[in-house]
């Protein structure tokens, strides 16, 4: 309970986003005491991921204005010799919040989520379906929730849309169904869903992941086709609507932090299978390995010849400055004209491969592309990983580390004010929402939290974030996809419109529709920004055929649901902050860009400044090798156990995760992977290949020492 919080700590954190949760493992990791608070219900802040009646509170709680604490409720908390700085309760960090519904409103009487149960306490005064709902503790796969607690405060991973009175504390969370084995360069669980009555065998290659299917048994599942507002509503519980849209390069600093760390147990990742781009008014697949090269149906021979050879050039461009070091001040875009491309080529390595603006120099869009090149292969045809369940569940994952060595958590909680000692002019405590008064040694915060005393000198840049709930793919295909598309700006010299594309295999979204994320740094609202993309790509559902013309209805998605908003980015501000104590550090929130690489950096650098000579975030044991009662015998069951050998990529899913996947029809088979760390490829030693038992994950002691 908030009530029962520790009087002293080393760190108080204020707020759940991804650097605030980096750096509160990072650093109950290494044994410092570790408060981690958050004013919201839910973890995440604007890195959260909601249900479908979950983000309809938090639409509400945007458009909602709370007051900020007065000057009274902690003026008697401070003593003589000592300053108070207020923060702030309103978050303001969103903008031009605007949605829509275009299925069929004829909506039942009385829908609610399934999977949700009805509130008996009636007298809570909410009128949102998240809010009179308490979250089951099983989802539809029927997988098992494992909860974390530290003293009275609330454990990491509840469900983001459970409603729960302030005297209730939540120990629910998201499944992770199967973990990782354990080692210093342990690669990060793939999932390779075949959405079929009888599992087939998942074959791992030349570090590329195919699925054998067995055509004859393989049955498709078949469900209700979702049209109508009630029928996305009863789908709620099936959708995990991230408020930032972004994926993990193989080879970035995020995974391997992730696997550095080992809190890559705590989550499961999916490969993109497809990079999309639009040209000439149609959606095009984008070949970028090898083998998509050559089998690409979109290049003559002469130009997969010539795409070949320039990407060799980029992956080593640095051994060959006499190439490129007369346009090193020019465009890409100008130099890749110099290159003899045709312009179907230069579109491709522009737009989709090196994803940078045309007015992007040639250093960047070079440096862009080797690193793309150098993130293939590593887990499949595409350099990226998307993590199942939405990227809501990585900050979460980082709590959860902090919680097992230690960390408090506590939601729905704030801080008041910051103590300042005026001899040191540093922060010495902090004042919570209840009163209690809390030493420590530092304080970090996330941007949204200060006032604008403190942001006065502040010039904010926004993000505009589009929100799509669709019927079908923008582009068709047999098999369920993750893609990303860029859509070239209309106007020259403007960044382009990233549209990431979810399947239902990303467990983001119910079968029978699609989840599409657009992003755009802002001109104007975020509706006037990508509407036009919008209306390029979809139609708008609607129940007469006869409103849209034939075109749109046999070739476009339909959008069902769409929301829209503006969000403030703040990555390059943090320097310019006023009025606060040296041992006072300010996290940024979402920053565009399409990876994470600019968010573990600053944890890593916050991190560096409050614990110096301390590794970042050491890699953290796995529950299997903890001795228990010092009689060295580890729980029976307790999964894979140590090598000295490099450990497998576990490659899931059994339908039932409560029967023997041995059994005909669940059988699984996960290769070994020799990972070579530095250059971030992986070879197969098909000699090591061996079926392995799944289960429900290995449970994390709730008191681990």
């Amino acid at each position: 309970m908030a009530d029962a919080l520790p009087e002293e700590v080393d760190v108080v954190i204020l707020g759940t986003g991804l650097q605030e949760s980096i750096i509160a493992a990072a650093c109950s990791r290494i044994g410092q005491r570790v408060l981690h608070i958050d004013r919201r219900n839910y973890y995440g802040g604007n890195w959260a991921s909601f249900s479908f009646s979950g983000l309809l509170s938090w639409i509400k709680e945007c458009k909602e204005h709370t007051t900020d604490i007065t000057e009274a409720d902690w003026k008697d908390k401070i003593l003589e010799g000592e300053d108070a700085i207020q923060l702030g309760l309103v978050d303001k960090s969103t903008e031009n919040l605007e949605y829509f519904c275009y299925a069929s409103t004829n909506t039942e009487e009385d829908v609610i989520e399934v999977g949700a149960l009805e509130n008996k306490q009636s007298n809570m005064g909410s009128d949102t379906a998240a809010e009179n709902a308490v979250v089951s503790n099983q989802d539809e796969k029927n997988k098992e929730h494992t909860g974390l607690s530290s003293g009275d405060a609330e454990s990491p991973l509840q469900s983001q849309d459970s409603s729960l009175s302030k005297e209730e504390v939540s120990t629910e969370n998201k499944p992770c169904s199967y973990n990782l084995p354990s080692s210093a360069t342990a690669e990060i669980s793939l999932d390779t869903k075949v959405v079929a009555d009888n599992m087939a065998a998942v074959e791992v290659e030349a570090g590329n992941v195919n699925q054998a299917t067995n055509s004859s048994n393989q049955k498709l599942k078949k469900e209700e086709k979702i049209t109508t507002y009630s029928q996305i509503i009863k789908n709620g519980r099936k959708f995990n609507i991230d408020l930032t849209s972004k994926f993990l390069y193989s080879c970035g600093s995020l995974v391997n932090l992730l696997i550095k760390s080992n809190v890559s147990r705590y989550a499961e990742f999916k490969n993109i299978t497809r990079i999309l781009t639009f040209q000439g008014g149609n959606v095009e697949q984008v070949p970028c390995s090898r083998a998509d090269v050559f089998a690409s149906k979109q290049l003559t021979m002469v130009e997969k010849r010539m795409l070949m050879k320039f990407l060799t050039f980029c992956l080593e461009y640095e051994q060959h400055p006499d190439e490129y070091i007369d346009f090193k001040d020019s465009r890409f875009s100008d130099y890749l004209k110099t290159k003899k491309l045709t312009a179907n080529l230069q579109h491709f390595i522009l737009h989709s491969i090196a994803m940078v603006s045309d007015t992007a120099l040639t250093t960047k869009g070079l440096k862009a592309t080797q690193h793309f090149l150098r993130c293939l292969g590593r887990y499949g045809n595409t350099p990226f990983l998307f993590p199942l369940y939405g990227v809501g569940e990585i900050p979460q994952c980082f709590c959860r580390m902090s919680a097992v060595f230690g960390g408090t958590y506590c939601l729905r909680h704030t801080v008041k004010c910051l103590v300042v000692d005026r001899e040191t002019s540093r922060c010495k405590a902090v004042i919570d929402s209840n009163g209690q008064r809390i030493s420590c040694r530092y304080f970090i915060v996330n941007n949204s939290y200060l006032t604008e005393e403190h942001t006065k000198n502040v010039q904010y840049r926004y993000t505009s974030r589009g929100v799509l709930i669709t019927n079908s793919s923008v582009l068709k295909s047999t098999s369920e996809q993750i893609s990303i598309l860029t859509v070239p700006a209309v106007e020259k010299g403007q960044p382009s419109i990233r549209v990431i594309e979810l399947s239902p295999s990303s467990n983001t979204c119910p079968q029978g529709t699609y989840l599409v994320h657009l992003t755009h740094p802002s001109n104007r609202t975020a509706k006037e920004d990508l509407e036009p993309v919008v209306s390029t790509l979809y139609a708008l559902y609607s129940e007469n055929a006869s409103d849209c013309s034939e075109r749109e209805v046999e070739e476009k998605p339909q959008v069902l649901w769409a929301l829209y908003f503006n969000v403030r980015d703040t990555s390059t501000v943090d320097s310019t902050y006023e009025g606060l104590p040296s041992n006072v550090f300010v996290c940024c929130g979402p920053d565009p860009a399409l990876g994470f690489e600019q968010s573990v950096k600053q944890a890593e650098d916050i991190f560096h400044q409050i614990c110096p000579g301390e590794e970042f975030c050491p890699m953290a044991p796995n529950p299997e090798d903890i001795i228990y009662d010092g009689d060295g015998v580890q729980p029976e069951g307790s999964g894979f156990g140590t090598s000295t050998e490099l450990e497998a990529v576990q490659v899931k899913e059994n339908t039932n995760p409560k029967s023997d996947p041995t059994e005909d029809g669940n059988k699984e088979v996960v290769e070994s992977l020799d990972v070579n760390e530095a250059a971030g490829q992986s070879e197969m030693s098909s000699s090591n290949a061996q079926a392995l038992k799944c289960n429900n994950g290995i449970e994390i002691p709730k008191d681990t020492e």
